[in-house]
C-alpha cells in the first residue's frame, strides 16, 4: 500500500481467498484492504495516538438516514455526552479532495451536527469546525486533542 501523510502506524494483516484484510480495532474484525481502507485505519490511529480520543468514543463504518436514503460515514467521535465531536470523511489517496467531498461531509453533518470535520485521501488532510449560526464551516491548521 501507498506511504501516506501520516505518522508510521503497525497494522496486522492476513490473507484469506487471495485477498489481504487489515485489523480494523475499533471493529475488531479483519475487513478487505482496499485503498480507502488503508486511509480510513491511518485516520483512526491519528485520532487515537496523535489526537489521544479514546477508542470508546470512536465509531467507523455505520449507516446514516439522510433524506430517505441511506449512507454511510467513514469514521465519527463523540463526546462523552454522546453527541457527535468530530466527523471524518475518507477516501483513497487517488480520489482528489475537491468541493464535492466538502458538500457530502457538510450533508452528512446536516443529520449529525457535529462540531469538527475533517477530510483526508491520506496525502492531504483538511480540518473544518462548523460555525452553525452562519451555516458555514471555517478551515483550521489541526483538530483539538482530547480533553
Amino acid at each position: 500500500m501507498q506511504k501516506l501523510n501520516f505518522p508510521t502506524y503497525s497494522f496486522r494483516f492476513k490473507s484469506s481467498e487471495n485477498k489481504t484484510l487489515v485489523f480494523d480495532e475499533i471493529r475488531k474484525k479483519f475487513v478487505v484492504l482496499t485503498p480507502e481502507e488503508w486511509v480510513r485505519l491511518h485516520a483512526v490511529q491519528f485520532l487515537l495516538k496523535e489526537k489521544k480520543y479514546p477508542k470508546s468514543l470512536i465509531n467507523v463504518e455505520k449507516q446514516l438516514k439522510l433524506n430517505n436514503t441511506v449512507k454511510r460515514y467513514d469514521i465519527v467521535v463523540f463526546n462523552n455526552d454522546g453527541s457527535i465531536f468530530l466527523i471524518v470523511e475518507c477516501k483513497a489517496p487517488s480520489i482528489e479532495i475537491s468541493q464535492h467531498t466538502f458538500d457530502q461531509i457538510a450533508r452528512y453533518n446536516l443529520a449529525l451536527e457535529a462540531e469538527y470535520l475533517m477530510v483526508t485521501n491520506g496525502l492531504e488532510h483538511y480540518f473544518c469546525q462548523m460555525d452553525f449560526p452562519n451555516e458555514r464551516y471555517n478551515f483550521l491548521k489541526e483538530i483539538p486533542d482530547y480533553k
